[in-house]
């Protein structure tokens, strides 16, 4: 099935590993010029030549941003558009999760931190992308939410909670963006990234054990979706949330 996406132009955040770089190489490999950021350079010079090497045809530009300042995504989202005329498709991917604990808690800092990065770069990447390109050409924006902002956990509530806030925002950018733009969402299950690698790695075989499909995810996992949500097969779906998770929120409850 044929994507549209060659000729276009990618930005997406948080590319230099796990779900953001697969994203990224997903999209090259199918003939879309790519722009990666993050806050490290040298990290994302390394995904670039990585890019280039297996997608020659494709444009690539790294540009380090951190994701929550202003200035920095401005700056990032402004060379991308010099780069390439337009920006086509942009991924909010980029998270962090500061504290793991009770609600009862956490601290301002570290709640603001989450909320900021999470939540509110959602909001400034998306103003960004419309405003330098998207309002004249559109686009499709691909929010990178969880499975936890649609269920309660213990230790991440709070990460959780920007998450379901990322789920309302892409409805809500879907209706005030519409008909130019496309805006859907990813709720990951848990996949095998380093930002998840606490909740993972001592328990693999068994937490694979419980799910309906048998393994964690990967990040190439989620780069699939974003490939189908960016491009033109999906080109009736917008403010929906497609859940990939390998089962985890039907399986039944335990008794």
């Amino acid at each position: 099935m044929r994507t549209g996406l060659e000729g276009k132009t990618a930005l997406v955040t948080g590319a230099s590993r796990g779900i953001g770089k697969a994203t990224a190489l997903a999209l090259a490999a199918e003939g879309a010029n790519v722009v990666v950021s993050s806050r490290k350079q040298d990290a994302l010079d390394a995904v670039a030549a990585e890019i280039r090497a297996a997608c020659p045809d494709v444009g690539v530009l790294a540009r380090a941003a951190h994701v929550g300042d202003a200035d920095q995504a401005a700056a990032c989202v402004d060379a991308a558009v010099a780069e390439f005329g337009r920006l086509d498709v942009l991924v909010n991917n980029a998270g962090t999760s500061p504290y793991f604990g009770p609600l009862a808690d956490i601290d301002a800092a570290a709640a603001a931190k989450t909320v900021q990065v999470n939540q509110y770069a959602v909001v400034e990447w998306t103003q960004l992308a419309w405003h330098r390109s998207m309002r004249e050409h559109g686009g499709a924006v691909i929010n990178i939410a969880s499975v936890g902002g649609m269920v309660t956990e213990h230790g991440i509530g709070y990460y959780n909670a920007t998450k379901a806030a990322v789920i309302h925002l892409t409805r809500q950018f879907a209706v005030e963006l519409a008909p130019r733009v496309r805006v859907n969402a990813i709720a990951p299950g848990l996949v095998k990234t380093a930002l998840a690698r606490a909740l993972w790695e001592e328990n693999e075989e068994a937490i694979a054990e419980a799910l309906p499909l048998g393994r964690l995810g990967e990040p190439e996992d989620i780069a699939h979706a974003a490939v189908f949500l960016a491009g033109s097969a999906a080109s009736w779906l917008t403010g929906q949330t497609l859940v990939v998770d390998g089962g985890s929120i039907v399986r039944p409850a335990i008794a």
